[in-house]
């Protein structure tokens, strides 16, 4: 019977529940103490600035839960809406314009995995170095120049005035739900999931047991490529302006909602769950600082403040519970 409550002390101690509940508590605070917070147009506002973070937060989960990670993907970001901009200047239709830059995503993604898994590389090293360098075949492609008046359609689209209807919830961000609850059940209910998980806490060990770890890790980079090519799309969409630049520092904002979210740095832990709750607290907060007139340079601290956060007490409430458990095996 005490081992039954001690499961659900520890179940309701979870760090994803915890920021869950606290997610809540936010949106409450904010509804109660920040003039137009509430309002359902703040609020689409509020999601569809979170829209890029969130999208390529998913497959850096699984990615992060495989035990790597991709710097490049702000990089990537800026390289896709570089090309984008490029080719509409150049008059080519939208709709070949798409899928051009997923392939380079993808492509760029397979870069990136084909480095860690033949040649051996640590993936922080090599996606430290593409970092530079999609960005700086950003910089090629477009120089110094910004393209815009985008086809009204898809940038309807990607704005926040444009919503699902009957709610609040602009079109990428429903797209992100869809993807989300789709990855949700890959992470969490298949054996690719199980092998993520596998390959995160133990790869030689996972290796050992039969699975494919450099074609799994392979595939996770590719799909953070091409996620992060199209979030370039949804980005020069929702702005309305293709440049280079775009982008820049991103990566450490979907690094911090994953890690927020109780995905364990060191791979083998953590929940989708987690890491979406996750990115819309930093985006909720980010909302309230605006609302609230605080600079972008604060907003800037606070995420800063956050990730260091987000690594640093899962790891003390882990070492609190093993030397409660080792006083307990003492006693």
């Amino acid at each position: 019977m005490a081992a039954g409550r001690r499961r659900t002390y520890a179940e309701l101690l979870r760090w994803d529940t915890a920021l869950g509940v606290l997610l809540v508590a936010v949106l409450l605070a904010g509804a109660g103490g920040t003039e137009g917070f509430a309002e359902t147009t703040n609020l689409s506002a509020a999601l569809n600035d979170t829209a890029e973070i969130a999208l390529i937060a998913l497959p850096m989960t699984l990615l992060v839960v495989a035990g790597q990670v991709d710097l490049s993907v702000a990089s990537m970001l800026g390289l896709s809406s570089a090309l984008a901009g490029s080719l509409w200047d150049a008059g080519w239709a939208f709709e070949l314009i798409v899928p051009v830059c997923l392939l380079v995503g993808l492509a760029g993604g397979l870069l990136n995995g084909w480095l860690v898994t033949r040649v051996g590389l640590p993936a922080l090293a090599v996606t430290i170095g593409t970092l530079t360098l999609y960005r700086g075949l950003a910089s090629v492609v477009l120089g110094n120049k910004a393209v815009a008046d985008f086809p009204e359609t898809y940038a309807q689209w990607a704005s926040y005035t444009k919503t699902v209807p009957g709610t609040f919830v602009p079109y990428p961000i429903a797209l992100f739900a869809v993807l989300a609850v789709g990855a949700a059940v890959v992470l969490h209910r298949t054996r690719y999931g199980r092998a993520m998980f596998a390959i995160g806490a133990q790869e030689q060990a996972a290796w050992f047991a039969g699975v494919r770890v450099n074609r799994i890790k392979l595939v996770l980079f590719a799909l953070t490529g091409l996620t992060a090519a199209f979030a370039g799309i949804v980005h020069t969409l929702r702005y309305g302006s293709a440049r280079a630049d775009n982008g820049i520092g991103l990566e450490l904002v979907v690094i911090a909602s994953v890690l927020l979210g109780g995905v364990d740095f060191n791979g083998g832990k953590g929940t989708l769950g987690g890491a979406v709750a996750g990115v819309l607290l930093i985006g909720v907060l980010n909302n309230l600082l605006t609302l609230n007139d605080v600079s972008n340079e604060i907003q800037v601290v606070v995420t800063g403040v956050l990730l260091i956060v987000s690594v640093l007490t899962p790891r003390v409430i882990a070492v609190a519970g093993e030397r409660r458990q080792r006083r307990t095996a003492a006693t």
